[in-house]
């Protein structure tokens, strides 16, 4: 179980950068021999991409449900994304077996989504949680007097300001 941080934090993280969701849907429950194979499949891959940070993978955070389970990645760019998807041996070997076995057949449904994020197009909040989804991927540090809201969120991370030091990099609460 993760260490659960308490206070107030946001991520920072210098760059450009891709969020890329993907996940599966289970369509037909009582057709185990199709859909876990595909369910099989992403922790290897997932493996594979820590084991290698040169591939431009950062982290991921999972959501899982009762139907499936969707995997929200981070990524340096989206070149190392596609290189990824259209190169690696374990990716490949999936993305094959489940044409051969599922393909269109509805049993399964799987999906992605890509987001490219330009550097200070973004903002982040955790209050009492683990390090988590971006601040995962890049730098995970407490809310400043500067930063309270959303908005001042956003404007801190594009003038990429950092922490500053002082009261001024004090947690606060509201």
């Amino acid at each position: 179980m993760p260490q659960v941080i308490p206070g107030r934090y946001m991520a920072q993280k210098d760059g450009s950068f891709v969020v890329f969701m993907i996940g599966m849907r289970i369509n037909k429950l009582w057709a185990v021999h199709k859909w876990l194979p595909v369910m099989q499949a992403m922790p290897k891959m997932l493996k594979e991409l820590y084991q290698n940070p040169d591939l431009g993978f950062l982290s991921a955070s999972y959501f899982i449900s009762w139907r499936g389970i969707t995997i929200v990645q981070y990524w340096n760019s989206f070149e190392q994304l596609e290189h990824y998807a259209r190169k690696g041996a374990i990716h490949m070997k999936a993305w094959r077996e489940f044409n051969q076995k599922v393909g269109t057949s509805g049993t399964v449904g799987i999906y992605h989504e890509t987001y490219m994020i330009d550097e200070g197009k973004y903002e982040c909040f955790y209050n009492n949680m683990p390090v988590f989804g971006l601040a995962q991927a890049g730098r995970h540090v407490p809310v400043t007097k500067r930063a309270e809201s959303a908005r001042e969120r956003l404007t801190h991370s594009r003038t990429g300001s950092g922490t500053g030091s002082g009261a001024e990099a004090e947690m606060t609460s509201k």
